[in-house]
């Protein structure tokens, strides 16, 4: 049944996809995002443009770890219905830059998730969704990776700010009983990926005939999921009511080397790629695999897109936003041009 969610993040690549689903099934959607410039922000306002054509959403402009901004929630909920669940995937992403930026990231993803938790702790919303990542796992050797192995072995300090999201999760539910699901996503893409991260940016340079960067030899292995099976999994977690605390693996249960994806977007792109050999970036993991048979049991998650389906959606909507993006370039040296004409004359 549709409620009203407060989706940390809403601007973000699976932020934006999770606020088109919800509003699409009538939820109202009060979306709260800072705009970190970790990437563009016009990115993240071309996320949000399906979505801001709803009545029923709201954007919320401001920072999980700024009490004034969780201030400004008060306001948005005026006049409206409380908020029934809160979905949190506000958070500062990536491996590498947070081995650059340990301090930036303990704010952002401890400090700011124990806010969001004091929030629904004081306003009794009962029900917590928390993106964490695959990441937790680190260099645990028994693959497929499953929820129940208590041996997390985190190797950047971004693993680290999501696995404290979890034991803080725990620390909610069990004295002011609130649901806490945390979701452990595995390599998403799909249109709209963040920039920086391979999928994204090797097709990218590819199109352009430049050289991709391939640190190590192509031997590493990810499990790459869909932003639409990530949705799905995250939706179902909305529902879940069976008991007051989990973790799930939202990942494709498969895995894939780094060479065989680069061979899987040269077909979705249609041109050859040129590999530029880098050494090992500290923080990456070796492999990353997922076991779904939890997920699968108590939420009902099935993903059903493979890569080579999944990498040709991206390919398009690469193709789609490349000709947006001039034309929207384009259109102040029109505008400019057709105001000169008079002049001419």
């Amino acid at each position: 049944m549709a409620g009203h969610v407060l989706l940390t993040g809403a601007a973000g690549f699976i932020g934006s996809h999770l606020a088109e689903r919800l509003l699409g099934e009538g939820w109202r959607v009060t979306g709260l995002d800072n705009f970190d410039p970790f990437y563009e922000r016009w990115r993240k306002e071309a996320n949000l443009a399906g979505a801001l054509r709803h009545t029923r959403f709201q954007l919320v402009e401001g920072d999980i770890a700024d009490v004034h901004a969780l201030g400004q929630l008060e306001d948005a909920q005026s006049g409206v219905e409380p908020f029934d669940v809160i979905v949190h995937l506000a958070a500062k992403a990536g491996v590498r830059p947070s081995i650059a930026d340990p301090l930036g990231y303990q704010r952002a993803n401890v400090a700011g998730t124990q806010a969001l938790l004091e929030f629904a702790r004081e306003r009794r919303i009962g029900h917590f969704v928390f993106a964490s990542s695959s990441s937790v796992y680190g260099v645990n050797p028994r693959v497929p990776w499953s929820e129940a192995d208590a041996v997390l072995l985190p190797i950047s300090p971004y693993a680290s700010t999501k696995v404290s999201g979890e034991l803080l999760g725990h620390v909610y539910s069990h004295l002011h009983g609130i649901r806490f699901v945390a979701l452990r996503f595995f390599t998403v893409y799909g249109p709209r990926q963040r920039p920086d991260l391979a999928i994204h940016k090797f097709a990218r340079a590819i199109q352009r005939g430049e050289a991709i960067p391939v640190f190590g030899d192509g031997s590493t292995r990810r499990d790459y999921t869909y932003v639409a099976d990530t949705v799905a999994g995250i939706r179902a977690a909305m529902d879940y009511t069976a008991s007051n605390y989990e973790v799930f693996n939202l990942s494709n249960e498969t895995t894939v080397t780094l060479a065989q994806l680069v061979a899987a977007i040269e077909l979705a792109v249609g041109k050859k790629a040129e590999v530029r050999r880098l050494p090992e970036q500290p923080g990456d993991v070796p492999q990353t695999w997922g076991d779904i048979s939890k997920a699968r049991r108590l939420l009902g998650y099935q993903p059903v897109t493979k890569l080579a389906e999944g990498l040709a959606r991206f390919a398009d909507w690469l193709r789609v936003e490349d000709v947006e993006r001039l034309q929207a370039e384009l259109a102040p040296q029109r505008v400019e041009a057709e105001a000169e004409v008079p002049a001419r004359r």
